[in-house]
């Protein structure tokens, strides 16, 4: 992992005490293998890139991998718990130990081999605060495709639904310097 960036992610999450908030209610839930990932991450690197203020989330993706209760009602029940924790967030969790079903895999062995099947490599991220206010990340493809502000599809990810989901997110309306490659060769440039 290029330890520079590792360094500039942890610190514009630490600078942010809504995220660092978020991410305390996240930790004292104790879920195993518990993380905060996809826009709650990519965004907010992407609007510091920009130099913008922070970009509406859809929702804050929550997943964690426990094979011991891996139904969606376990899920609606944590959500539950971070809607009290603060009802202003729209919450979702995913239980990554089923994920793998609904994708047509094969069993996933935890969060971080979950993730690597998301669409694109910038939004294969995810972080957590740990009990020592460390913060941790995982990211399969590394941190340089989101830093660098290339979205690349992941290689395990369908070429066709990748491609209607970067159409549908108007991205480059948002943050126009990003550089979306439609495939495996071939680019969006800067607008």
């Amino acid at each position: 992992m290029n330890q520079q960036l590792e360094q500039e992610l942890i610190k514009i999450i630490k600078s942010d005490l809504w995220m660092i908030g978020i991410l305390k209610i996240v930790r004292d839930l104790r879920l195993n293998d518990c993380w905060v990932g996809a826009g709650f991450i990519r965004n907010k690197i992407w609007d510091e890139k920009h130099g913008k203020n922070r970009t509406e989330l859809n929702d804050i993706d929550v997943i964690h991998f426990d094979k011991s209760n891996s139904t969606k009602q376990y899920d609606s029940q944590i959500e539950s718990k971070l809607r009290i924790a603060n009802p202003n967030l729209n919450w979702s969790v995913k239980n990554q130990s089923r994920m793998n079903i609904r994708n047509g895999h094969e069993q996933y062995t935890d969060s971080n081999e979950a993730i690597s099947f998301w669409p694109e490599t910038a939004t294969s991220i995810a972080v957590k605060l740990d009990f020592k206010n460390q913060i941790k990340y995982i990211a399969p493809y590394g941190l340089e495709d989101l830093f660098n502000l290339l979205v690349i599809p992941t290689p395990k990810f369908d070429l066709t639904i990748y491609n209607e989901r970067i159409e549908k997110k108007r991205w480059k309306e948002k943050w126009n310097k990003l550089e979306i490659k439609t495939g495996y060769n071939t680019c969006i440039k800067h607008s």
